[in-house]
């Protein structure tokens, strides 16, 4: 190979991998921010952790955690704090657009970033636990006392150790489980753990600049241009290792949440989720009941899957889905077999099993009677209006089968003795009878026996009738 041949291939090379797309990409860093609004839940943890992973995969220099939420379930909570503290990347939480607000578990994921913002007019806080064994313990705890949180709450009559209800007692150990995390947080990022623990107790809130005098947060920004500015040159502890930030003048980059995190937004809701059940249920029934129908049972299947898989994804409580089930069930039967009991039993047991079906409620995540209320009087008024047809349906003469055949005229073809053969709706039936019978005798079909009918003369009939 000559000389020029090997130059010419090695300038092809290098030209190659200098405007190679993988190289360019590789050496500009970008921010990627993703906004969490709404109610803290499975559908903002799985967003959070899609755009951690796509942060971590294309190297990015931050990720823009942009919050305005009134809180949600400390299990989402939960798992997205555990994804923050893992994150090989930088996350920056910021409180905006002004008006926005962490209240609640967005007080926590706020201080669980590795840099802390907010947007003027916004405001932070109200982290109090509001419902009971909603908080599990913090890492390495015991989860044992938690686990039967739900069931001590039904016996608040009892009392604890201390001589106080055994209620207050499940709060104390909740609350004081809240502070022992938000605590914890305040001295991994170097916050200010005392108001941290005054939002717990007390519910306290801060507005932005507030927030930044108690050193709760690192700055306010206006915009994610000011943000990153202010961002820039700090120290912060990724992963255990330290990293100065250098974000100054970084482009910004959206993610926006994909089908099935909007998907999961609508129907981890557990209003919708119970209305997809039923409208899974029915449908499923209708189809039963109307077979070849094809669309009520296909919907009603897809409807009834979204619905568990939802419920599979909230902490219910397995004894309320139950008590809706059964309700569901005595209302079907009600509706075919009508006694009034098993109706008034069904609405009964699908409305207490709707007030326990969540185990533990947030903000964005409790029942509507709203809905519940209106779901279960529809149910009753389908059943009731469906058992009034069924019920007017046993009144009406047969219209198929032997019983229907019962009082049929029918033409004499052939007649010999006691039996012959009769034309009946069109065809030719083998026939007898206990009465003497001539052709041409006008007659009718009183039984059916082995494809044989048993017939009478009509006058025959009409006179035992007035007898």
């Amino acid at each position: 190979m000559s000389f020029a041949r090997v130059a010419f291939l090695a300038v092809a090379f290098v030209a190659a991998a200098a405007f190679s797309p993988f190289a360019s990409a590789g050496s500009e860093k970008v921010a990627l921010s993703v906004a969490i609004d709404g109610a803290i839940g499975p559908a903002s943890t799985r967003q959070l952790e899609e755009a951690l992973d796509v942060a971590a995969k294309r190297d990015a220099a931050v990720l823009i955690l942009q919050l305005d939420t009134p809180g949600g379930l400390v299990t989402s909570m939960r798992e997205m704090i555990a994804d923050i503290l893992a994150s090989p990347v930088p996350v920056i939480g910021y409180v905006a657009p002004a008006g926005g607000h962490a209240a609640s578990a967005g007080t926590y994921i706020l201080y669980a970033t590795h840099i802390a913002a907010m947007a003027p007019g916004t405001n932070l806080g109200a982290a109090t636990p509001v419902e009971i064994g909603g908080l599990p313990s913090l890492p390495g705890g015991d989860n044992g006392d938690q686990k039967n949180q739900g069931d001590q709450k039904n016996r608040g009559d009892q009392k604890g150790e201390d001589g106080r209800p055994a209620g207050d007692a499940m709060m104390a150990k909740v609350t004081n489980d809240a502070v022992a995390l938000i605590r914890s947080l305040a001295e991994l990022r170097g916050r200010n753990g005392d108001w941290g623990e005054k939002a717990v107790r007390e519910a306290a809130s801060l507005s932005a600049n507030a927030a930044l005098q108690q050193h709760v947060i690192d700055f306010v920004a206006h915009d994610t241009t000011e943000l990153l500015q202010l961002a820039d040159g700090r120290t912060v502890d990724v992963a255990g290792k330290k990293v100065v930030l250098a974000t100054k003048g970084l482009p910004v980059e959206t993610l926006e949440p994909g089908w099935f995190i909007q998907l999961l937004s609508v129907i981890t809701d557990p209003n919708i989720a119970v209305i997809l059940m039923l409208v899974g249920v029915y449908g499923i029934v209708f189809e039963f009941t109307s077979p070849g129908a094809v669309a009520p049972g296909v919907i009603g299947t897809i409807c009834l899957v979204l619905g568990l898989y939802a419920l599979n994804l909230l902490p219910i409580n397995y004894t309320g889905l139950a008590l809706m089930l059964l309700g569901i069930a005595f209302l079907i039967i009600e509706a075919l077999n009508s006694t009034v009991l098993l109706g008034v039993s069904g609405v009964a047991a699908f409305l207490f099993g709707a007030a326990m079906l969540l185990r533990v409620e947030g903000p964005g995540f409790a029942m509507s009677w709203a809905v519940i209320g209106p779901a279960a009087a529809l149910t009753l008024g389908l059943a009731l209006l469906t058992g009034t047809y069924v019920w007017a349906a046993r009144k009406n003469p047969p219209r198929v089968g032997g019983e229907a055949m019962r009082g049929l005229p029918v033409e004499i073809l052939d007649w010999q003795g006691g039996e012959g053969h009769v034309l009946a709706l069109g065809e030719r039936w083998r026939a007898r009878a206990d009465e003497p019978i001539a052709a041409g005798d006008s007659v009718e079909v009183t039984e059916i026996s082995d494809l044989v009918l048993t017939v009478r003369r009509r006058d025959a009939a009409r006179n035992g009738a007035r007898q």
